[in-house]
């Protein structure tokens, strides 16, 4: 069997987390959190990272469009007992990792890589070469 490198996660916790990613987006998406900083929020779950040994996942978050980003994430965290143990009931595990909440910023570092993309010095870079043949030679 071929070793993984050091940083590569194991298969199950990837799962696990896929897993529990689309649970999360089911609870939110049915509306059963009742908390007033998440009222009228859509919450999008990018990615789950749980540990090797299944006792911890972090849940990426966003809300939609970033609106009210820190109230919102303040209460997941008050929820977090009550989201584990309405994942309980949905997922088949053991033991249920506890849950901890992070904002996910790759939606900002995908804008600003967007944005240099489209900056004028390197839109000209990017551009074909005037007289340059589109079809390969044979």
């Amino acid at each position: 069997m071929p070793r993984r490198g050091s940083n590569d996660p194991a298969p199950r916790p990837l799962r696990v987390g896929e897993e529990l990613r689309h649970a999360l987006a089911r609870l939110f998406e049915a509306g059963r959190l009742h908390d007033p900083d998440l009222a009228g929020l859509a919450i999008t779950v990018s990615e789950v990272r749980v540990a090797p040994d299944l006792k911890h996942a972090t849940v990426f978050v966003m809300p939609l469009g970033g609106a009210r980003a820190e109230a919102a994430l303040a209460a997941l965290q008050r929820a977090a007992g009550f989201l584990r143990h309405e994942l309980a009931q949905e997922v088949q595990l053991r033991a249920m990792p506890a849950l901890h909440f992070e904002l996910d910023h790759s939606f900002e570092h995908a804008s600003q890589i967007d944005a240099l993309l489209h900056r004028p010095e390197v839109e000209r870079d990017l551009a074909p070469k005037p007289g340059a043949d589109d079809e390969p030679k044979k």
